[in-house]
């Protein structure tokens, strides 16, 4: 039963068990298209959220697999369309977060906030603590 509500996502599935692949890949990811994200904050407080210990494991995995759908290099929607190129990721991210929005805090929204206003650097040099 498990498996017909997440038909066409068992890509995002399989690398959301693996947090330091997810990691590496947010980060490169984010690095890459962070100016033509509208969503570039809610995606990192829910990247914040998803990787701070507090958070409950179904939540967790709830974030970890919308993560996993925006760093996939493929997708219902190409991400290299204007306009239209990360519509379906805004969407998965805006479903996740909205089922599990009372996890993410306002540490976690701050965490993104800063990061934006830092600029995002190297891999890694962004992925600092969630208070």
């Amino acid at each position: 039963m498990a498996a017909e509500h997440s038909v066409g996502f068992e890509p995002a599935d399989r690398l959301a068990e693996d947090r330091e692949s997810v990691r590496r890949r947010f980060w490169r990811k984010l690095k890459r298209v962070a100016a033509q994200l509208p969503f570039a904050e809610d995606l990192l407080a829910a990247y914040y959220c998803a990787f701070d210990l507090q958070t409950p494991r179904h939540v967790q995995a709830a974030l970890l697999g919308a993560i996993a759908y925006f760093i996939l290099p493929f997708d219902f929607v190409a991400d290299v369309m204007p306009v239209l190129g990360f519509a379906d990721d805004a969407a998965v991210l805006a479903t996740a977060i909205r089922m599990v929005s009372g996890h993410i805090t306002n540490e976690h929204r701050e965490a993104a906030r800063a990061v934006l206003k830092r600029g995002v650097g190297e891999e890694g040099d962004a992925d600092v603590e969630a208070a």
